[in-house]
């Protein structure tokens, strides 16, 4: 026989030989393929309760009573039961001021009347009229309350300061009227409080920009472009309590519920009907302000990080024992896959699954209920159950891992933009701030893994001056 084909056979059984005797064997598992059917739109919306005080400057109340009140405020045609016809006009601006918890209002007035005196008996009419003029400063008291969007005011006259004692000429003498005048002021006072209540109550219809205001906050806002993330607020209910002034100013304390909503992957559709904003009184302000931050991470930054966590590592039982080289990660019907390329006494890709939680210690996102897939488990139990003992099963799932604080970072962010004066439009400004941030749940969609976390702070809603 050949030496050569000798030498050969010997090479082959040899090989053989080795290969009967070797630990390492060659396996496949079946790969789970992703699927985010259950996660295609992340939606998450909270409910929270907004202190939104609306602040009047009791100058920006001045300018607009200015406005409604003007020219001829009172007119009175006959001389029936006063001896007096007169026309009352507002001769210049009303100044208001704060005082006391109260509004003080000095109304110039200009009176251009007649005067009717002399005697009239037994059918003979000895009597005359004479124009009078008359100019002075009504000082008035209002007091304001709110009653289901309605701002009621109740004012009344303080005193009237005249210029001049009321006269007329008659003869080429100052004949006093005074005892004629203020009779017919005294009939005019009532009058007076109505015109002013009325002026006062249109300046300060707040309903139109406090449902303005709703409006503009309902409108879902982008922050973020990457994933498409949207923040957007859903009112239900304008709480109330008492209006107030102190300071040059009105403030009419507001509390608003409703929910803020955060979606991912879709603009959010919120619809505002105005008519179903109702106002509610209450003697106490809910404060309770909750917001659903996202932090989000790429499969390929939690792969990297996880991988970092495998590196150096065996996972022995006896003289077996692997090394993971590579890792992936995907997700499938909520759960996480994670992907190990193996080498060592098992080579070839087995995959992990375990539900995704989020430690608010450590800021990291883990796997919960980890385990190898069935086909993956099945495999490995066909040539030793060793490498799917718990005990090595779980060292390895101590190591699916990773951190998002940077991200979660990010979040708060996002977030805090529009906790910080943040102005959607004239004249209503945004300001809270997050005290606390908690775990609420863990969402895969095809781009990122997702944590959704509480925020939980406080926030309040300005409304601020009158146009």
């Amino acid at each position: 026989m050949n030496r050569g084909y000798l030498k050969s056979i010997s090479f082959l059984i040899l090989v053989a030989a080795l290969s009967a005797c070797s630990t390492s064997k060659q396996m496949m598992a079946l790969k789970p393929m992703p699927d985010y059917s259950s996660s295609q739109l992340v939606y998450e919306k909270q409910l929270s309760f907004i202190n939104m005080p609306v602040e009047i400057a009791v100058k920006d109340l001045q300018n607009q009573t200015n406005k409604y009140l003007n020219g001829m405020i009172y007119e009175d045609n006959s001389f029936d039961k006063d001896n007096l016809m007169m026309k009352v006009y507002k001769e210049n601006n009303i100044i208001i001021s704060e005082q006391n918890g109260k509004m003080v209002m000095d109304l110039p007035l200009k009176i251009m009347g007649k005067v009717k005196y002399g005697l009239s008996s037994f059918g003979v009419d000895l009597s005359d009229t004479k124009d009078f003029y008359l100019n002075g400063i009504v000082r008035l008291n209002t007091a304001i309350s709110l009653n289901n969007w309605q701002m009621l005011t109740h004012t009344i006259i303080q005193n009237i300061q005249w210029k001049e004692s009321p006269s007329i000429i008659v003869a080429g003498k100052t004949i006093p009227i005074t005892y004629l005048v203020n009779p017919a002021i005294s009939l005019f006072r009532g009058n007076l409080s109505k015109l002013v209540d009325d002026a006062v109550n249109q300046s300060l219809d707040i309903k139109p920009y406090v449902i303005q205001a709703l409006q503009k906050f309902s409108e879902p806002i982008k922050i973020n472009d990457e994933y498409n993330g949207w923040f957007a607020m859903q009112p239900v209910e304008v709480y109330a309590s008492n209006a107030t002034v102190a300071n040059q100013k009105i403030t009419v304390n507001l509390g608003l519920k409703a929910y803020m909503e955060s979606s991912i992957g879709t603009k959010p559709n919120i619809t505002f009907d105005p008519n179903t904003i109702a106002l509610k009184a209450v003697d106490k302000m809910p404060n309770q302000f909750n917001v659903n931050v996202a932090a989000y991470a790429p499969y390929a930054y939690a792969s990297e990080i996880i991988q970092k966590n495998f590196a150096g590592q065996k996972f022995e039982s006896g003289k077996r024992a692997v090394t993971v080289n590579k890792v992936d990660l995907w997700g499938k019907d909520g759960k996480m896959i994670v992907a190990l390329n193996l080498s060592g006494s098992i080579n070839g890709d087995f995959y992990l699954s375990g539900v995704p939680m989020y430690n608010s210690k450590t800021k990291e996102v883990y796997l919960d209920q980890v385990d190898f897939v069935l086909d993956s488990k099945s495999k490995l139990i066909k040539i030793g159950d060793w490498l799917a003992h718990d005990l090595i099963l779980k060292k390895m799932a101590n190591s699916c891992r990773f951190s998002i604080a940077n991200q979660l970072a990010e979040g708060e962010k996002n977030i805090s933009f529009y906790l910080n004066n943040y102005q959607p439009m004239k004249g209503v400004k945004v300001n809270g701030k997050l005290d606390g941030i908690s775990p609420n749940k863990v969402i895969l969609t095809p781009n990122a893994i997702v944590a959704m976390l509480v925020g939980t702070g406080n926030l309040a809603v300005s409304i601020d001056g009158l146009d």
